[in-house]
């Protein structure tokens, strides 16, 4: 009796299907997580399960440390499912592949940020926003079991992973994964023409690449933040003019065509409304904890035509053509380099804000 080739195919998939579930069945990974706010990071193993059809497998060499990563330890904005694995700057090499993944292959080095999924069929979506996903995206460590990059290895949807330009080093590819697209989608909407002013609002882990960008871009950029000893740094990165944070709101006043605010405490808003030029726009990209409110003097915004705007991360386009333009024009985060294994310690610099001006944690586990 003769037997179709396609009954013969069916079945070779189905006993490899069967075989790949067993071995998932006794396949454990390994990460620090926590199971409540304000814990220290322990090591945690958990079971898995089968690879999804349109996910990838990685072997985790690199995560960028984030002060998100704080607020969804502790819980700040009510959205942390425990047990937590955070890491969502994360580069590895890809070691396996769903049955459905196409563009990504075994072996190739990728990044993952902080979406890890979205609708792919809203409007924004197709426009290549899927930050903006009117269905609400997937934050990669938001939910139940969307464990992150503070592992061995990860699991993540292939579509929101990132292969990554050879001229960028995986230490300074990982912040660029959140730090990086955050600072960069605002600047690339809002910098319309050469020359114009534009202020970076804290010269941290987010303003440090801020700066760059802005420069990059063809902007005149002043550096503003509290710490005086910041201004040759600023300089060196691409900042014209630095000037302290306090005197900031008198000395700026009606000055700039773009502020990108990147500082994650409470300010005086109404006073980075003064320092905008009229049809201005403040970008906050710093997302404080506890509910932050923005009050502001609605005849200022009026009369003066200017704007507060949002932003957060980017969505695929937005990542994919940050990066090149990384790799293009030399834009690199400073980063200092700690072991997985020292994650409590680090997060104890970045919450005193030590770190000059991202950590990056290399996977020892």
């Amino acid at each position: 009796m003769l037997v179709s080739r396609t009954l013969v195919n069916r079945c070779a998939k189905m006993q490899h299907a069967c075989k790949r579930n067993i071995a998932a069945q006794a396949l454990k990974y390994k990460g620090y997580a926590v199971h409540k706010p304000h814990e220290k990071f322990e090591l945690w193993e958990y079971e898995p399960g089968p690879l999804a059809p349109n996910d990838i497998e990685i072997k985790v060499t690199h995560n960028g440390l984030c002060h998100t990563d704080l607020h969804m330890r502790d819980d700040d904005w009510g959205l942390t499912a425990y047990p937590l694995i955070p890491g969502h700057e994360v580069v590895g090499t890809v070691t396996a592949v769903g049955d459905d993944v196409a563009g990504i292959a075994r072996g190739s080095r990728v990044g993952v940020g902080w979406i890890r999924d979205s609708c792919r069929r809203c409007k924004n979506c197709l426009r290549g926003n899927e930050n903006l996903c009117v269905k609400g995206y997937t934050g990669l460590i938001v939910g139940p079991n969307n464990f992150g990059g503070f592992q061995q290895v990860m699991r993540a949807p292939a579509d929101f992973a990132y292969v990554l330009p050879d001229s960028l080093s995986s230490a300074a590819a990982a912040p660029l994964l959140c730090a990086g697209v955050t600072v960069y989608a605002p600047l690339r909407k809002h910098l319309k023409a050469p020359g114009m002013q534009v202020a970076v609002l804290g010269v941290g882990g987010l303003g440090h690449l801020a700066v760059q960008f802005a420069a990059k871009m063809g902007a005149a950029v002043t550096a503003v933040d509290i710490d005086p000893t910041k201004e040759q740094e600023a300089k060196k990165l691409g900042a014209e003019h630095f000037v302290e944070f306090n005197a900031a709101y008198e000395q700026c006043k009606g000055r700039f065509d773009v502020i990108i605010n990147c500082v994650a405490v409470r300010i005086n808003f109404q006073g980075v409304l003064g320092m905008l030029a009229p049809d201005g726009v403040a970008v906050q990209c710093g997302i404080p904890g506890g509910g932050a409110i923005i009050d502001l003097n609605l005849q200022d915004v009026v009369f003066g035509q200017k704007s507060m705007a949002g932003s957060i991360v980017g969505g695929r386009a937005d990542m994919a053509e940050m990066l090149q333009f990384c790799a293009d024009k030399g834009v690199e985060p400073m980063v200092q380099t700690m072991k997985l294994s020292q994650l409590n310690e680090a997060l104890e610099l970045l919450k005193a804000g030590k770190p000059r001006y991202r950590i990056v944690m290399e996977t020892d586990i």
